[in-house]
């Protein structure tokens, strides 16, 4: 038996598996994420995440995971809750951030630290239906991000170019990706 590898908390043995394995067959590597959304009342919505389909197989035994949203005060949200908007750079901090550990842990790079900090502008005027003009999602997005490692510059930019090219979450954000909508 192999004895697993592990580099910065990434199991490398099963990440090079789960890469052969997609290699032998590309069906494996198709998965299907959900979430279940419920109004609240206002501008508060509920979600749901549970299970999903990966690796040739459904994934029902996850517990859920609720997020309760709503939007800030100053567009008629309660304020307590995370917005949707921001779920949306969360996420795209998560993946970002797995994305580039994981390709760190596949090159045998060792890492003490990663921290980033995430920013996106909106013009609420598209959004509101103020200004038809202007675009109704983010105009921009940043990101500040400090890589704590014993390497040189050049590779931990190469980490930053291997999170962007690879980050499925940051790929989807920075093209258009359809969407389509079934009213029932």
């Amino acid at each position: 038996m192999t004895k697993e590898v592990f580099k910065n908390g990434v199991n490398v043995t099963q990440l090079l598996n789960t890469i052969d394995q997609i290699d032998y067959n590309p069906e494996v590597a198709t998965f299907a994420y959900r979430a279940d959304n419920t109004w609240l009342g206002g501008t508060r919505s509920e979600a749901v995440v549970k299970d999903y389909y990966g690796a040739l197989k459904e994934e029902k035994n996850r517990e859920p995971q609720i997020i309760d949203m709503d939007e800030v005060e100053d567009l008629l949200g309660g304020g307590k809750q995370v917005s949707p908007a921001e779920l949306l750079l969360v996420s795209l901090s998560g993946c970002f951030t797995k994305t580039l550990v994981t390709k760190a842990a596949s090159r045998d790079i060792d890492l003490k630290s990663v921290r980033s900090w995430y920013e996106g502008e909106i013009d609420m005027r598209g959004s509101l239906g103020v200004a038809d003009d202007v675009d109704p999602g983010y105009q921009s997005i940043h990101i500040d991000l400090v890589i704590d490692a014993d390497i040189p510059a050049d590779q931990k930019q190469e980490l930053v170019d291997l999170a962007k090219r690879y980050s499925p979450v940051y790929n989807t954000i920075s093209r258009s990706v359809p969407i389509t909508v079934e009213l029932h």
